[in-house]
């Protein structure tokens, strides 16, 4: 009996001794990380303008309405160009037929409809690196309702044709702004920054100047503006030595 308590106590011993050693090692070695956020923007003024317009006429004969807005399209296409506008900017898309209709009631009951006429819509589109000149003539397109043309159009909308290589230099600005803060952080703690473990994008942001526009999870991407503000974060997590 001796013998056996003395082997069982034996065992403890070795049991013990094998977790004690297995603590050690894990204290020794931690596995230590840090991980920071860091950011980067840049203020662009837009390079591409990009301005939608429409006119239409309406006539009880369809071949009419052709015939009116067509006259109206080569109104259109003159004035553009001779305010600068290069012919090859220029799109009219296809003419949408809407058949007008005017309901028909009898105290207080509808009692069907009469027709009116037809309604004959085309859109012209501009899209141009001459921004200022475009954003001018938007501006100025009234001038078409004194040679009989009913134009109606749209704010014009900026975008940038450099922003691949923007967001490649936002990238770089949020990844060095995030590596000085991680060595901040690990100097201030008393150790050394390790080797980079992880590296994770979060959302690229395009904002209006001095719009007070809100920030999206899903990625804000404004073109009302012609001068914006694009921004970008970085999440490091560096090893501790």
């Amino acid at each position: 009996m001796k013998y056996i308590s003395a082997i069982i106590f034996s065992i403890a011993i070795v049991v013990a001794a094998v977790f004690l050693g297995n603590s050690y090692v894990s204290r020794a070695n931690p596995d230590g990380t840090i991980s920071v956020t860091g950011s980067g923007s840049e203020n662009f003024t837009s390079d591409l303008i990009v301005w939608e317009g429409q006119f239409s006429r309406m006539s009880p004969n369809l071949e009419q309405a052709y015939k009116e807005l067509n006259n109206d399209k080569e109104t259109v296409r003159q004035y553009l160009i001779n305010k600068g506008i290069k012919p090859e900017n220029i799109v009219f898309n296809s003419v949408q037929t809407n058949e007008q209709r005017e309901n028909q009631y009898q105290n207080g009951n509808y009692v069907g409809s009469i027709f009116k006429g037809y309604e004959l819509i085309q859109t012209v589109k501009i899209e141009s690196t001459d921004v200022e000149l475009i954003e001018n003539v938007s501006r100025e397109i009234t001038e078409l309702l004194n040679k009989g043309v009913q134009f109606n159009s749209t704010p014009p909308r900026y975008y940038y044709t450099k922003i691949a290589d923007l967001k490649i230099e936002m990238i770089s600005k949020a990844t060095e702004d995030a590596r000085l803060r991680a060595e901040k952080i690990a100097e201030n703690s008393g150790g050394n920054l390790g080797e980079l473990k992880r590296a994770d994008m979060g959302v690229f942001q395009i904002t209006g100047q001095n719009s007070g526009e809100d920030y999206s999870w899903s990625g804000a991407y404004n073109t009302a503006d012609k001068r914006k503000t694009a921004s970008i974060t970085m999440r490091l997590e560096y090893e501790i030595d």
